[in-house]
């Protein structure tokens, strides 16, 4: 442990939020900042890598249960490539870094350092389809991708080259490429709620929004307590114009040549981003235990005269959990005091902690503590590799709740320009409002406090009637909008 981390965290989150989530990244031992001249680059540490492992086996595992199998294209798309698709170029010029020299050598043609790989996925999808047999197709890669972001940057949630995954399907038709969207949609959602602790939002992006070439692009989206919105992960109805520009078609069972209807989708290492944001306080880093790399840390407590009593009863309780499942650590250092130990793992967030002390030991008994506010219960001894998982519940469930009242504390409604402004820049937040789709009427807000409609609801969850009218505009309100200022 270095002296850095020993000082614990020092910002407040309440306060000082941007330094206070840089300084949990690193003395969590996250993720450290690049060399310099590599701005918005980091690296990612193996307990930072850990976290990721975690949700891409979860995903993984829920994408092939679906019948997604995995591949790999070049991270280079040529030039030509990528202009085939107009509203991909357009959407991403620029973001795009790219590569002119191979060595000493100029290359021919340019190559992007993919933004996203639809524009060479594409193409050997039309190869791959023939027939309505083939359909539908569904691959998927876990890879690096680079937009050079001109905006802050900040570990996890924006940084110039990120970690994600991205899902490439074909169908026969429309409503089989909407149900494909919506199925991992569906799929992120859990992740957030099922394997996070995280609430999200669900719905779709406005049209100007929307993934450049797309017919829908549904999202959910997660509120931070700092009153900001993340997009946790999108699923595009991409409609046939990618089938079109590259060619992808099939032959029906009457033998007519159709295109096909395709699909994207990807979530990204911003996840945890929104993992350490949401959870974590003042003390440190704060995680689930559904993803922890230590669900326990087993902390001695003895003097010289118990240390052996104390030792043996800590390590048959650490093979007990063990053997049980549990990623357990037990921390027997003789060079740190058991309040030293107590602070580094709070900082490394560390979600249940057993102390062992003598007491214990003659009471046959383990001491429980949660992470997240302190709770302690005295558990017996023989039943300790059952009950623990009981706590992994009862933290889960801590955590999941005190998201979820955020969350709902912070959704809020507006009937004017004014109201939204004021509304946002008092309280931040989602401010549900009716909206009448012009992206005018969202610059008005957007220009001041760099607020924007982050989501509208589905048609079929949509509260709007015809006597509604525009809070902006006063126009004819077509759909609701959630405005928020995001990361």
């Amino acid at each position: 442990m270095t002296d850095e981390q020993a000082l614990g965290i020092t910002k407040s989150k309440e306060h000082q939020t941007g330094e206070w989530y840089a300084e949990v990244v690193q003395k969590a031992g996250l993720a450290n900042y690049a060399p310099e001249g590599m701005s918005g680059f980091i690296i990612t540490r193996p307990r930072g890598y850990a976290l990721w492992e975690a949700i891409k086996a979860e995903l993984d595992g829920k994408f092939k249960s679906t019948g997604v199998q995995n591949a790999y294209f070049p991270m280079f798309i040529p030039k030509s490539y990528l202009e085939r698709e107009k509203d991909v170029v357009e959407g991403f010029d620029p973001e795009v870094a790219w590569v002119t020299k191979g060595g000493h050598t100029e290359l021919e043609e340019p190559l992007a350092v993919r933004p996203t790989s639809e524009s060479i996925i594409a193409p050997y999808m039309s190869q791959w389809i023939r027939s309505h047999r083939d359909l539908p197709l569904r691959v998927n890669q876990w890879v690096s991708v680079v937009r050079w972001e001109a905006t802050d940057t900040k570990p996890f949630f924006r940084t110039k080259e990120f970690l994600w995954q991205e899902g490439h399907t074909a169908h026969a038709t429309h409503d089989e490429a909407w149900d494909e969207t919506i199925l991992r949609l569906d799929q992120y959602e859990s992740i957030y709620e099922d394997l996070l602790a995280i609430p999200v939002l669900r719905g779709r992006k406005p049209e100007h929004d929307k993934f450049p070439g797309a017919h829908t692009t549904t999202t959910v989206e997660a509120l931070m307590p700092d009153g900001k919105s993340v997009q946790a992960a999108t699923s595009h109805h991409l409609g046939t114009s990618f089938a079109e520009a590259f060619d992808i078609t099939y032959s029906d069972e009457d033998e007519e040549e159709r295109p096909a209807h395709t699909t994207s989708w990807g979530l990204s290492w911003r996840s945890i981003g929104a993992l350490i944001m949401t959870h974590s306080d003042d003390q440190g880093l704060v995680l689930p235990p559904t993803i922890a790399p230590e669900q326990v840390v087993i902390v001695p407590i003895y003097q010289e005269d118990t240390k052996d009593d104390v030792l043996d009863y800590a390590e048959g309780i650490y093979e007990d959990l063990e053997d049980a499942g549990v990623r357990v650590e037990l921390d027997d250092r003789d060079d740190r005091n058991p309040g030293f130990k107590f602070n580094e793992h709070e900082l490394n967030g560390v979600p249940v902690r057993f102390e062992i002390g003598p007491h214990e030991v003659e009471d046959r008994e383990v001491t429980v503590v949660h992470r997240p506010d302190g709770e302690s219960t005295a558990e017996d001894r023989n039943e300790i590799d059952e009950v623990v998982f009981d706590h992994f519940d009862e933290v889960y469930a801590k955590l999941y709740a005190a998201a979820e009242e955020n969350l709902e504390a912070n959704v809020r409604e507006a009937d004017s320009r004014e109201e939204i402004l004021g509304t946002i820049g008092q309280y931040g937040g989602y401010v549900k409002t009716s909206w009448c789709g012009d992206e005018a009427c969202e610059a008005v807000i957007k220009e001041p406090i760099a607020a924007e409609i982050v989501m509208c609801p589905f048609e079929e969850d949509e509260e709007v009637d015809d006597e509604d009218t525009c809070a902006i505009c006063g126009e004819s309100a077509t759909q609701t909008a959630y405005f928020a200022k995001s990361y």
